[in-house]
């Protein structure tokens, strides 16, 4: 099942079901289903991550509510037209990201495989949503596309064991970690973070849904690609990842206490390049969707 967050013409957002091209309207079917069970409404059916703090971005109630829909023959009168796609967590409580994941990537950069995940933290006002433009700023030189599979955090946990892990993860989506390359080489070359060539505003498309759990097991083997004006520039399966998903999640959780609508982003594949002003991104994951942004010059 693929949850979206989407706007009307009119104005407003609301969850969805993204089904093919159709979206059918969650919110307000979760507003009948309320009703028809004689339950109070829930404002949290109006985000994504008020599901998540509620508790509510379940499968099972998913798959309840798209029944109701159904049963009633309601998908019709509640197909969203003309609604447009937006980021499915616009202001996620942290992004936290991988480098060097692939060994790949981690060679074409000059590195050796990391013994150790490398985790960063990407700004969480950097995430657009899809057809929205990466904006390039003046004077920082080269910018990177990156592709990158993110896992988003149902529930707060600590210590979470990797054979628990599992029951962590609300689901998936897609997360383009635009980077500034020169800026991110001087860093290194200084032995400071890389917070600042990670998280200008735009450089965190994300999207176009949130994939869940019931389509995507883990240890996941997904294909996922990148295009720059329809040529192929990144390609390679999530079976490479070093360090796995609930690996991932065990060993940040020891440290931090991970909360709902976290986003664990978990590395890019090899075949960075870079985007200027004009270019079209179309980043893909399998059983999630494709991404696309355009690029264009900052002021």
């Amino acid at each position: 099942m693929r949850i979206v967050r989407f706007s009307w013409p009119e104005g407003g957002t609301a969850i969805g079901y993204l089904e093919g091209r159709r979206v059918i309207d969650f919110t307000r079917a979760f507003a009948m289903y309320n009703i028809a069970n004689d339950y109070a409404p829930d404002p949290a059916g109006y985000s994504i991550l008020g599901m998540l703090e509620a508790g509510l971005l379940a499968v099972d109630l998913l798959v309840d509510v798209r029944a109701f829909v159904e049963r009633h023959r309601l998908a019709d009168h509640l197909t969203a037209a003309n609604a447009k796609l937006l980021a499915p967590i616009p202001n996620p409580p942290r992004i936290i990201a991988l480098g060097r994941n692939y060994a790949a990537h981690a060679a074409e950069s000059g590195h050796k495989p990391p013994k150790e995940p490398i985790f960063f933290v990407k700004a969480s006002t950097s995430v657009i949503g899809p057809d929205e433009p990466v904006v390039c700023p003046p004077n920082v030189g080269r910018i990177d596309h990156e592709v990158e599979l993110a896992v988003i955090i149902g529930k707060a946990g600590r210590r979470i064991s990797r054979a628990k892990a599992r029951d962590y993860i609300a689901g998936y989506t897609i997360l383009n970690d635009v980077t500034a390359r020169d800026m991110q080489s001087r860093d290194m070359a200084a032995a400071n973070p890389w917070f600042m060539s990670k998280s200008f505003d735009t450089f965190g498309p994300m999207g176009p849904c949130v994939t869940l759990p019931d389509e995507i097991e883990e240890p996941c083997e997904l294909d996922l690609s990148l295009k720059v004006n329809g040529k192929v520039r990144q390609r390679s399966n999530t079976r490479n990842l070093i360090f796995k998903v609930t690996d991932l999640i065990h060993r940040l959780s020891r440290h931090i206490s991970l909360q709902p609508g976290d986003i664990i982003s978990t590395g890019t594949p090899e075949g960075i390049s870079l985007i200027r002003p004009g270019d079209v991104i179309e980043a893909e994951v399998e059983k999630i969707g494709l991404l696309r942004n355009p690029v264009v010059a900052g002021k």
